[in-house]
Protein backbone atom coordinates (compact mmCIF):
# COMPACT_ATOMS: atom_id res chain seq x y z
CA UNK A 1 0.00 0.00 0.00
CA UNK A 2 3.19 2.31 0.41
CA UNK A 3 3.34 2.40 -3.62
CA UNK A 4 -0.06 3.49 -3.83
CA UNK A 5 0.50 6.67 -1.28
CA UNK A 6 3.12 7.47 -3.66
CA UNK A 7 0.95 7.99 -7.03
CA UNK A 8 0.38 11.53 -7.24
CA UNK A 9 -2.69 10.82 -9.42
CA UNK A 10 -4.22 8.72 -6.68
CA UNK A 11 -6.77 11.00 -4.63
CA UNK A 12 -7.47 10.32 -0.88
CA UNK A 13 -10.96 9.24 -1.16
CA UNK A 14 -9.71 6.72 -3.94
CA UNK A 15 -6.89 5.57 -1.65
CA UNK A 16 -9.64 5.43 1.25
CA UNK A 17 -11.62 3.36 -0.86
CA UNK A 18 -9.01 0.74 -1.34
CA UNK A 19 -7.91 0.51 2.04
CA UNK A 20 -11.90 0.07 2.85
CA UNK A 21 -11.88 -2.61 0.40
CA UNK A 22 -8.51 -4.54 1.51
CA UNK A 23 -9.71 -4.48 5.27
CA UNK A 24 -13.75 -5.77 4.60
CA UNK A 25 -12.36 -8.58 2.41
CA UNK A 26 -11.56 -11.24 4.72
CA UNK A 27 -15.04 -10.28 6.32
CA UNK A 28 -16.98 -10.94 3.16
CA UNK A 29 -14.94 -13.32 1.47
CA UNK A 30 -13.90 -16.07 3.84
CA UNK A 31 -11.12 -18.22 2.53
CA UNK A 32 -9.97 -18.22 -0.50
CA UNK A 33 -9.66 -21.61 -1.00
CA UNK A 34 -11.85 -24.27 -1.81
CA UNK A 35 -14.48 -25.04 -4.75
CA UNK A 36 -17.64 -23.60 -5.36
CA UNK A 37 -19.97 -25.58 -7.50
CA UNK A 38 -22.54 -23.38 -10.30
CA UNK A 39 -25.38 -25.24 -8.65
CA UNK A 40 -24.44 -23.87 -5.57
CA UNK A 41 -23.88 -20.31 -6.78
CA UNK A 42 -27.25 -20.48 -9.00
CA UNK A 43 -29.52 -20.35 -5.49
CA UNK A 44 -28.31 -16.88 -4.92
CA UNK A 45 -30.09 -13.88 -6.69
CA UNK A 46 -26.50 -12.17 -7.00
CA UNK A 47 -25.92 -14.54 -9.94
CA UNK A 48 -28.71 -14.42 -11.78
CA UNK A 49 -28.71 -10.43 -11.48
CA UNK A 50 -25.17 -10.70 -13.06
CA UNK A 51 -25.98 -13.58 -15.76
CA UNK A 52 -29.66 -11.46 -16.99
CA UNK A 53 -27.63 -8.59 -17.14
CA UNK A 54 -25.11 -10.65 -19.38
CA UNK A 55 -27.29 -12.78 -21.29
CA UNK A 56 -29.90 -9.32 -22.69
CA UNK A 57 -26.78 -6.87 -23.47
CA UNK A 58 -24.34 -8.71 -24.78
CA UNK A 59 -25.91 -9.77 -28.12
CA UNK A 60 -25.84 -6.12 -28.73
CA UNK A 61 -21.99 -5.59 -29.01
CA UNK A 62 -22.57 -8.62 -31.21
CA UNK A 63 -25.03 -7.35 -33.36
CA UNK A 64 -23.23 -3.78 -33.83
CA UNK A 65 -20.12 -6.10 -34.24
CA UNK A 66 -20.99 -8.52 -37.11
CA UNK A 67 -24.24 -6.67 -38.39
CA UNK A 68 -23.08 -2.92 -39.12
CA UNK A 69 -20.92 -3.90 -42.01
CA UNK A 70 -24.68 -5.38 -43.99
CA UNK A 71 -26.48 -2.36 -42.69
CA UNK A 72 -24.13 -0.05 -44.34
CA UNK A 73 -24.51 -2.04 -47.50
CA UNK A 74 -28.47 -2.50 -47.46
CA UNK A 75 -29.11 0.90 -46.65
CA UNK A 76 -27.10 2.81 -48.17
CA UNK A 77 -25.01 0.75 -50.80
CA UNK A 78 -21.59 1.03 -49.18
CA UNK A 79 -19.38 -1.92 -50.30
CA UNK A 80 -15.81 -2.98 -49.85
CA UNK A 81 -13.35 0.20 -48.83
CA UNK A 82 -16.67 2.54 -48.62
CA UNK A 83 -17.35 1.58 -45.37
CA UNK A 84 -13.92 1.42 -43.39
CA UNK A 85 -13.79 4.93 -42.61
CA UNK A 86 -17.48 4.61 -41.07
CA UNK A 87 -16.66 1.53 -39.32
CA UNK A 88 -13.31 2.91 -38.17
CA UNK A 89 -15.28 6.05 -36.22
CA UNK A 90 -18.28 4.14 -35.17
CA UNK A 91 -15.52 1.58 -33.17
CA UNK A 92 -13.52 4.52 -32.13
CA UNK A 93 -15.63 5.97 -29.97
CA UNK A 94 -16.15 2.85 -27.87
CA UNK A 95 -12.88 3.93 -25.98
CA UNK A 96 -14.47 6.55 -24.64
CA UNK A 97 -16.88 4.03 -23.01
CA UNK A 98 -14.06 1.69 -22.01
CA UNK A 99 -12.31 4.71 -20.26
CA UNK A 100 -14.85 6.40 -18.39
CA UNK A 101 -16.84 3.62 -17.63
CA UNK A 102 -14.45 2.39 -15.03
CA UNK A 103 -13.98 5.96 -13.71
CA UNK A 104 -17.82 7.07 -13.69
CA UNK A 105 -19.00 4.81 -10.41
CA UNK A 106 -16.23 6.39 -8.63
CA UNK A 107 -17.76 9.62 -8.57
CA UNK A 108 -20.53 8.30 -6.33
CA UNK A 109 -18.54 6.13 -4.47
CA UNK A 110 -16.61 9.42 -3.25
CA UNK A 111 -20.34 10.72 -2.18
CA UNK A 112 -20.35 7.58 0.60
CA UNK A 113 -22.23 5.00 -1.79
CA UNK A 114 -21.46 1.54 -1.16
CA UNK A 115 -19.54 0.24 -3.95
CA UNK A 116 -22.21 -1.91 -5.84
CA UNK A 117 -24.72 0.95 -4.98
CA UNK A 118 -22.39 3.43 -6.61
CA UNK A 119 -22.03 1.22 -9.91
CA UNK A 120 -25.58 0.56 -9.90
CA UNK A 121 -26.75 4.14 -10.39
CA UNK A 122 -23.66 4.81 -12.86
CA UNK A 123 -25.11 1.97 -14.40
CA UNK A 124 -28.98 3.35 -14.93
CA UNK A 125 -27.29 6.35 -16.34
CA UNK A 126 -24.77 4.20 -18.52
CA UNK A 127 -28.66 2.50 -19.69
CA UNK A 128 -30.02 5.80 -20.60
CA UNK A 129 -27.03 6.32 -23.40
CA UNK A 130 -27.95 3.97 -25.78
CA UNK A 131 -31.24 5.09 -26.40
CA UNK A 132 -29.93 7.66 -28.99
CA UNK A 133 -29.95 4.29 -31.50
CA UNK A 134 -34.09 5.23 -31.25
CA UNK A 135 -33.04 8.39 -34.18
CA UNK A 136 -30.63 6.00 -36.15
CA UNK A 137 -33.65 4.75 -38.55
CA UNK A 138 -35.88 8.00 -38.29
CA UNK A 139 -32.82 10.80 -39.11
CA UNK A 140 -30.80 8.31 -41.15
CA UNK A 141 -32.09 9.82 -44.26
CA UNK A 142 -30.03 12.88 -43.76
CA UNK A 143 -26.41 11.04 -43.99
CA UNK A 144 -24.94 7.67 -43.64
CA UNK A 145 -23.32 9.52 -40.75
CA UNK A 146 -26.19 10.50 -39.09
CA UNK A 147 -26.73 6.24 -37.86
CA UNK A 148 -23.12 5.65 -37.39
CA UNK A 149 -22.13 8.54 -34.86
CA UNK A 150 -25.86 7.09 -32.66
CA UNK A 151 -24.68 3.96 -33.00
CA UNK A 152 -21.40 4.31 -32.25
CA UNK A 153 -22.63 6.26 -29.08
CA UNK A 154 -24.43 3.11 -27.97
CA UNK A 155 -21.59 0.60 -28.78
CA UNK A 156 -19.56 3.30 -26.41
CA UNK A 157 -22.58 3.29 -23.65
CA UNK A 158 -21.98 -0.93 -24.01
CA UNK A 159 -18.52 -1.01 -23.21
CA UNK A 160 -19.03 1.31 -20.26
CA UNK A 161 -21.83 -1.38 -18.94
CA UNK A 162 -19.62 -3.93 -19.26
CA UNK A 163 -17.17 -2.46 -17.21
CA UNK A 164 -19.01 -2.17 -14.63
CA UNK A 165 -20.98 -4.98 -14.53
CA UNK A 166 -18.31 -7.23 -14.21
CA UNK A 167 -17.08 -5.29 -10.90
CA UNK A 168 -21.10 -6.56 -8.99
CA UNK A 169 -19.73 -9.81 -9.00
CA UNK A 170 -16.47 -8.63 -7.12
CA UNK A 171 -19.25 -6.56 -5.31
CA UNK A 172 -20.69 -9.19 -3.55
CA UNK A 173 -19.13 -12.41 -3.42
CA UNK A 174 -15.80 -13.77 -2.41
CA UNK A 175 -12.66 -14.38 -4.45
CA UNK A 176 -12.78 -18.17 -5.15
CA UNK A 177 -16.51 -17.91 -6.11
CA UNK A 178 -15.80 -14.79 -8.61
CA UNK A 179 -14.25 -16.98 -11.31
CA UNK A 180 -17.38 -19.09 -11.59
CA UNK A 181 -20.39 -16.52 -11.47
CA UNK A 182 -18.14 -14.92 -14.33
CA UNK A 183 -18.34 -17.65 -16.19
CA UNK A 184 -22.21 -18.38 -15.61
CA UNK A 185 -22.55 -15.07 -16.69
CA UNK A 186 -20.07 -15.45 -20.03
CA UNK A 187 -21.93 -18.31 -21.08
CA UNK A 188 -25.43 -16.81 -21.01
CA UNK A 189 -23.95 -13.94 -22.68
CA UNK A 190 -22.84 -15.98 -25.29
CA UNK A 191 -26.37 -17.55 -25.90
CA UNK A 192 -27.87 -14.02 -26.24
CA UNK A 193 -25.48 -13.30 -28.78
CA UNK A 194 -26.47 -16.04 -30.86
CA UNK A 195 -29.82 -15.17 -30.30
CA UNK A 196 -30.16 -11.74 -31.50
CA UNK A 197 -27.75 -12.53 -34.09
CA UNK A 198 -29.95 -15.15 -35.65
CA UNK A 199 -32.88 -13.43 -34.71
CA UNK A 200 -31.88 -10.50 -36.80
CA UNK A 201 -30.84 -12.47 -39.45
CA UNK A 202 -34.30 -14.11 -39.66
CA UNK A 203 -36.04 -10.54 -39.52
CA UNK A 204 -33.68 -8.89 -41.96
CA UNK A 205 -34.63 -11.80 -44.48
CA UNK A 206 -38.08 -11.61 -43.68
CA UNK A 207 -38.36 -8.27 -44.65
CA UNK A 208 -36.12 -7.96 -47.45
CA UNK A 209 -38.31 -10.58 -49.35
CA UNK A 210 -41.06 -8.26 -48.24
CA UNK A 211 -39.16 -5.43 -50.04
CA UNK A 212 -38.74 -3.40 -46.50
CA UNK A 213 -35.64 -4.15 -44.92
CA UNK A 214 -35.26 -1.21 -43.27
CA UNK A 215 -37.93 -2.53 -40.56
CA UNK A 216 -36.41 -5.35 -39.82
CA UNK A 217 -33.29 -3.07 -38.53
CA UNK A 218 -35.26 -0.67 -36.83
CA UNK A 219 -37.07 -3.67 -34.44
CA UNK A 220 -33.39 -4.70 -34.14
CA UNK A 221 -32.01 -0.82 -33.52
CA UNK A 222 -35.01 -0.44 -30.89
CA UNK A 223 -34.17 -3.67 -29.08
CA UNK A 224 -30.50 -2.32 -28.89
CA UNK A 225 -31.30 0.94 -27.58
CA UNK A 226 -33.42 -0.35 -24.61
CA UNK A 227 -32.11 -3.60 -23.62
CA UNK A 228 -29.81 -1.71 -20.98
CA UNK A 229 -32.39 -0.41 -19.21
CA UNK A 230 -34.72 -3.67 -18.85
CA UNK A 231 -31.50 -5.49 -17.79
CA UNK A 232 -31.24 -2.71 -15.14
CA UNK A 233 -34.68 -3.32 -13.80
CA UNK A 234 -34.05 -7.20 -12.88
CA UNK A 235 -31.08 -6.35 -11.81
CA UNK A 236 -31.71 -4.17 -9.62
CA UNK A 237 -35.25 -5.67 -8.51
CA UNK A 238 -32.97 -8.87 -8.01
CA UNK A 239 -30.27 -7.01 -5.79
CA UNK A 240 -32.19 -3.94 -4.72
CA UNK A 241 -29.39 -3.17 -2.20
CA UNK A 242 -25.57 -4.34 -1.47
CA UNK A 243 -25.43 -7.90 0.09
CA UNK A 244 -22.11 -9.40 0.17
CA UNK A 245 -22.58 -13.28 -0.12
CA UNK A 246 -20.50 -14.20 3.18
CA UNK A 247 -21.83 -17.87 3.41
CA UNK A 248 -19.70 -19.71 0.76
Amino acid sequence: MRNLKNKKKLSAAELEYINSGEAKTPDIAGPETGKVSWFQLLKYHQTWSFTIGKFLTDGVWWFFLFWLPAYLKDAYGMEGTQIMLPLTVLYSLTMFGSIGGGWFPMHFIRKGYQPYDGRMKAMLLIALIPLVVLAAQPFGYISFWVPVILIGIGASAHQAWSANIFTTVSDMFPKKAIGSVVGIGGMAGGIGGVIVTKVGGVLFDHYKALGHIETGYLIMFIFCAVAYLIAWVIMKGLVPKYKPITDL
